[in-house]
Protein backbone atom coordinates (compact mmCIF):
# COMPACT_ATOMS: atom_id res chain seq x y z
CA UNK A 1 0.00 0.00 0.00
CA UNK A 2 0.80 3.47 -1.10
CA UNK A 3 1.51 5.74 1.60
CA UNK A 4 0.34 9.42 1.05
CA UNK A 5 1.15 12.79 2.74
CA UNK A 6 -2.21 12.77 4.04
CA UNK A 7 -2.71 9.70 5.46
CA UNK A 8 -1.42 9.13 9.54
CA UNK A 9 2.34 8.28 9.95
CA UNK A 10 2.82 8.91 6.08
CA UNK A 11 6.25 11.38 5.55
CA UNK A 12 5.45 15.04 5.33
CA UNK A 13 6.40 16.95 2.41
CA UNK A 14 8.95 19.57 2.68
CA UNK A 15 5.91 22.21 3.14
CA UNK A 16 3.84 20.25 5.69
CA UNK A 17 7.23 19.83 7.73
CA UNK A 18 7.84 23.07 7.68
CA UNK A 19 4.62 23.98 8.58
CA UNK A 20 4.13 21.60 11.76
CA UNK A 21 8.00 22.59 12.77
CA UNK A 22 7.01 26.10 13.14
CA UNK A 23 3.55 25.86 14.81
CA UNK A 24 5.22 23.75 17.60
CA UNK A 25 7.05 27.12 18.16
CA UNK A 26 4.36 29.15 17.92
CA UNK A 27 1.87 27.63 19.96
CA UNK A 28 4.20 26.95 22.53
CA UNK A 29 2.62 30.94 23.80
CA UNK A 30 -0.18 29.10 25.34
CA UNK A 31 2.48 26.33 27.32
CA UNK A 32 4.25 23.29 26.85
CA UNK A 33 1.33 20.41 25.41
CA UNK A 34 0.77 21.96 22.03
CA UNK A 35 4.72 22.06 21.38
CA UNK A 36 4.88 17.99 22.93
CA UNK A 37 1.45 17.29 20.88
CA UNK A 38 3.36 18.27 17.83
CA UNK A 39 6.98 16.53 18.30
CA UNK A 40 5.32 13.57 19.33
CA UNK A 41 2.99 13.12 16.49
CA UNK A 42 5.43 14.73 13.55
CA UNK A 43 8.65 13.33 14.74
CA UNK A 44 8.67 10.25 12.74
CA UNK A 45 7.37 11.93 9.75
CA UNK A 46 9.90 14.76 9.02
CA UNK A 47 13.26 16.43 10.12
CA UNK A 48 12.43 19.75 10.20
CA UNK A 49 9.42 19.08 12.55
CA UNK A 50 11.29 16.42 14.72
CA UNK A 51 14.05 19.30 15.07
CA UNK A 52 12.05 22.09 15.71
CA UNK A 53 9.20 20.37 17.86
CA UNK A 54 11.99 19.49 20.06
CA UNK A 55 13.60 22.82 20.21
CA UNK A 56 10.33 24.09 20.77
CA UNK A 57 9.51 21.54 23.67
CA UNK A 58 13.30 22.16 25.57
CA UNK A 59 12.29 25.96 25.80
CA UNK A 60 8.64 25.32 26.75
CA UNK A 61 10.05 22.95 29.41
CA UNK A 62 12.70 25.64 30.61
CA UNK A 63 9.86 27.94 30.88
CA UNK A 64 7.47 25.81 32.88
CA UNK A 65 10.38 25.31 35.75
CA UNK A 66 10.80 29.07 35.32
CA UNK A 67 7.12 29.36 36.23
CA UNK A 68 7.70 27.29 39.26
CA UNK A 69 10.59 29.08 40.21
CA UNK A 70 8.39 32.09 39.98
CA UNK A 71 5.79 30.33 41.97
CA UNK A 72 8.03 28.98 44.36
CA UNK A 73 9.71 32.69 45.27
CA UNK A 74 6.20 34.17 45.42
CA UNK A 75 6.88 34.62 48.95
CA UNK A 76 9.43 36.45 49.26
CA UNK A 77 8.13 38.63 46.28
CA UNK A 78 11.13 38.03 43.76
CA UNK A 79 8.49 35.28 42.14
CA UNK A 80 6.12 38.55 41.01
CA UNK A 81 8.83 39.88 38.91
CA UNK A 82 10.03 36.32 37.57
CA UNK A 83 6.58 34.97 36.82
CA UNK A 84 6.06 38.12 34.35
CA UNK A 85 9.45 37.62 33.03
CA UNK A 86 9.08 34.32 31.96
CA UNK A 87 5.54 35.00 30.35
CA UNK A 88 7.17 37.94 27.97
CA UNK A 89 10.26 35.59 27.49
CA UNK A 90 7.64 32.93 26.25
CA UNK A 91 6.13 34.75 23.91
CA UNK A 92 9.06 36.99 22.26
CA UNK A 93 11.17 33.86 21.44
CA UNK A 94 8.03 31.70 20.63
CA UNK A 95 7.46 34.57 17.89
CA UNK A 96 11.00 34.58 16.87
CA UNK A 97 11.76 31.12 16.90
CA UNK A 98 8.38 30.68 14.22
CA UNK A 99 9.18 34.08 12.08
CA UNK A 100 12.57 31.73 11.17
CA UNK A 101 10.97 28.20 11.33
CA UNK A 102 8.30 29.08 8.85
CA UNK A 103 11.02 30.41 6.33
CA UNK A 104 12.70 26.76 6.56
CA UNK A 105 15.42 28.44 9.11
CA UNK A 106 16.18 26.11 12.17
CA UNK A 107 16.00 27.99 15.39
CA UNK A 108 17.92 27.38 18.72
CA UNK A 109 16.58 29.28 21.61
CA UNK A 110 19.42 31.53 23.38
CA UNK A 111 18.46 29.84 26.73
CA UNK A 112 17.05 26.68 26.61
CA UNK A 113 17.55 23.12 29.24
CA UNK A 114 17.54 20.77 26.55
CA UNK A 115 16.42 17.66 28.44
CA UNK A 116 15.24 15.71 25.18
CA UNK A 117 17.89 15.16 22.75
Amino acid sequence: MTDFPGQPGAPLTAAQDIQWGSLAHLLGIVGFLPSLIIWLVFKDRGPFANSEGKEALNFQITCLIGEFIGWVLIAVFIGAIVIPLVYLARIIFSIIAFVAAKDGLPYRYPFSVRLIK
